[in-house]
């Protein structure tokens, strides 16, 4: 399999360049990983509105939660949707805000595919 290209939906890569040095490496580590279709240990699927091939990485750094959402759905390329710092301090759902802009992301991807 050809090594998929990234490409990056909304702020998604400034927002990974505002990280610290040490997330941007894992999370770049696992998008390199993604691109030749296998899947870092800590990517886990990310459930939205039923959608499927959507992927989230999670990783803490000096008492931060930061994620990167993408999508493997398509052969073309793998696509960042989202990345951010958790700013929640109760649980471990993702906030409401951050969803919103994954589905928005996400469908704005869809009609740039589909007219194609």
């Amino acid at each position: 399999m050809a090594e998929r290209p990234v490409h990056w939906l909304g702020s998604s890569y400034d927002d990974l360049k505002m990280m610290p040095e040490r997330v941007q490496d894992t999370f770049g580590y696992a998008l390199h990983l993604a691109q030749q279709g296998k899947r870092h240990y800590r990517a886990k699927p990310f459930k939205v509105r039923g959608e499927s091939g959507i992927v989230e990485l999670v990783e803490d750094y000096d008492g931060d939660t930061y994620r990167a959402i993408y999508t493997i759905k398509y052969e073309e390329a793998v696509y960042v949707l989202h990345c951010f710092q958790k700013k929640s301090t109760i649980g471990i759902k993702t906030p409401v805000q951050d969803v919103n802009i994954v589905i928005s992301r996400l469908k704005r991807l869809k009609e740039i595919l589909s007219k194609r």
